[in-house]
Order: C-alpha cells, then structure tokens, then sequence
C-alpha cells in the first residue's frame, strides 16, 4: 500500500446538511470557540487543502492564527503555519489570492496534465504547481502520494464540498470533525456537505462515532473513518 498521510476532514453544515447560502457570500456556521478549536487542530498538522473553488469563493488565509500555537510549531523546528494545498481542475486561481499572498509557508497547486502549462504561466513563483497526470479530474490518490513523499504526515483537508467528496469516496480519510450549525438553509441551490457517488461508508458499513461535543451553539461530531484512527491524539481535541 502506498504511503499516505494521516487525513482529518473537517467541516462545518446546516442541519439541513449544506455548507454554504447562495445568498451569502459566506455563511458563518461555527462560532469563535470553535474556530479556536479548529485552530489547535491546524497547528497539529503538516498541510492544509482546500479545492480551488475555497479559495476563489471564500479567500481564505489558512493560517495558525494564535501566536502561541505558532511560537510553538516554531520551537518544533516547524514553520509557523502548515503548508498549503489546493486542487484544480482548470487553474482558474488568481495569484493575488490571500491563499498564495498571505504567509512565508509552501504553497502546492495540483492539477491534471492538460492544466499544468497554463496553471504554472498564471500562478508564476506563487506557488509550486504539480502536475497529477491525464484524465480531467485531479487524482486525489497521486496528491496524497507526493504530500506523503514531501513529508506531510498529518492532512487536514478542509473543503469544499467537491473535495470532501473526491477523499470519502476514493476512502482517503482517517477521521472527520463535523460541526453542525443550529439553522437551516433550505435552499437546493446551496452547495452541500457532499455530492452524489459510491461512498465507502453505508448501510452495510456504517462510521464509527467516537466523540459528540457541545461548543457554545454548535456542536461537534466525530467519526473515526478508518484503523488508523487513534494512533496518535488528535490536536485541539482534549476532552
């Protein structure tokens, strides 16, 4: 079996399961506690993905934002944010993205062959584009491969939903972290949580739940999703 990095999925939905409002640039679904919370676990990791169309709708920095945390990946030997991981199919990202401008760290741009050319013009010494070979869809076995072979143990992958369901479907992940929000969007134009596609977890297969807890309004589910699961602990999880 091919080495790959330990990988948690987290995400935050409606109760109605959606990740996001058409009428809303970005809904807000979690709450300052739990955004620190999800902070301990970035700190924890060695990379941080997001599909491409995260950083084209949302504009996120990805980044430790506690000084603490990052004095402490310091004193580790480690930068003080993780790196950076992003999914294309096409290579439309603007370089002037916070995803690339904001933090010293690595930033890695996957994309199919046909994409490559063009993805590493637009992005220039933005960030390092790698190229995962033919087909239109980007091969999320390749990238955990070459994530593996770069040194990042621990993957957090944190959207959208395209992504999650690239990692589920293909049974990449070792855990998820699942907060649900107390609304609802109602609204089918909405992207959710995850799309249609053969899920590894079912009926016949169900996941395991190892841990429900309260954050202010939200609370958060956690699944184990593979053996791996428990290992080692999960950072920012203490209960």
């Amino acid at each position: 079996m091919v080495d790959r990095p330990y990988t948690l999925l987290s995400c935050g939905m409606s109760i109605d399961g959606y990740l996001d409002s058409p009428g809303i640039r970005r809904l807000q679904l979690s709450n300052a506690a739990d955004f620190d919370r999800v902070d301990a676990v970035r700190a924890g990791c060695d990379a941080i993905l997001v599909g491409a169309a995260t950083v084209r709708n949302d504009d996120p920095r990805l980044l430790v934002r506690s000084p603490d945390r990052r004095r402490e990946r310091l004193r580790h030997g480690l930068p003080p944010s993780p790196a950076k991981v992003t999914l294309t199919r096409c290579g439309d990202l603007a370089p002037e993205a916070s995803f690339f401008t904001c933090g010293d760290g690595e930033k890695l741009v996957y994309c199919p062959d046909a994409a490559a050319g063009s993805t590493r013009r637009r992005l220039g010494p933005a960030a390092t584009v790698v190229d995962t070979g033919p087909g239109e869809d980007v091969d999320v076995g390749r990238v955990v491969e070459d994530l593996s072979a770069r040194g990042v143990d621990r993957l957090m992958v944190e959207g959208g939903g395209v992504v999650f369901t690239q990692f589920l479907t293909a049974d990449l992940a070792d855990e998820l972290h699942l907060v649900v929000a107390p609304l609802f969007v109602g609204d089918s134009r909405a992207a959710r949580v995850v799309g249609d596609g053969r899920f590894p977890w079912n009926p016949d297969r169900r996941a395991e739940l190892v841990g429900v807890r309260q954050i202010g309004d939200v609370v958060l589910l956690r699944y184990a999703l593979s053996a791996r699961f428990g290992a080692e602990p999960s950072p920012g999880e203490g209960q």
